[in-house]
């Protein structure tokens, strides 16, 4: 079982800016998307059980949230080759991050110790942003169901 996360960002503060590689090549900023409604949810590793049920939970809600206007962004350690696999096997519409120097789990403060079989190691944390067009934090996810999440936000767009 994961352990619970103190998380130090909080609804209404601005939200980190970063600059990544992405899945397909591409390259792009949190900046690239003022004015639009972000949800950046960040998930331990590809094509791993938990996170495929969510991605695809995003993918199969992905027409929903662009009729609403909002952008998603998948964020893991992985690299862009992993990702460029793991969207091609489960047709993932939206760009995954490849934050493999970890400074985007860093700075949302999504990495850090968990437990799994008795084990300490560290890792990311399953945890959702919903920012807003103007860069603020909305709503914070820190816990998630994979299967029910893309609901979850849903609902609160």
């Amino acid at each position: 079982m994961a352990k619970t996360l103190e998380l130090k960002l909080k609804a209404g503060d601005v939200a980190p800016g970063f600059t990544v590689a992405t899945n397909g090549g591409g390259r792009i900023s949190l900046a690239d998307y003022r004015g639009k409604n972000v949800i950046l949810y960040f998930y331990p590793k590809d094509d791993t059980p938990g996170c495929t049920k969510e991605a695809c939970a995003f993918r199969d809600h992905f027409a929903d949230f662009k009729k609403r206007g909002a952008v998603v962004l998948g964020v893991s350690p992985d690299a862009v080759k992993s990702h460029d696999k793991f969207v091609a096997k489960f047709k993932l519409p939206f760009l995954l991050l490849a934050d493999d120097a970890k400074e985007i789990v860093q700075a949302y403060g999504v990495w850090g110790e968990k437990t799994f079989m008795g084990r300490k190691y560290l890792g990311v944390h399953r945890v959702t942003f919903l920012i807003g067009g103007d860069g603020r934090i909305k709503k914070i996810w820190p816990t998630v169901k994979p299967e029910e999440h893309a609901a979850e936000v849903l609902a609160a767009l």
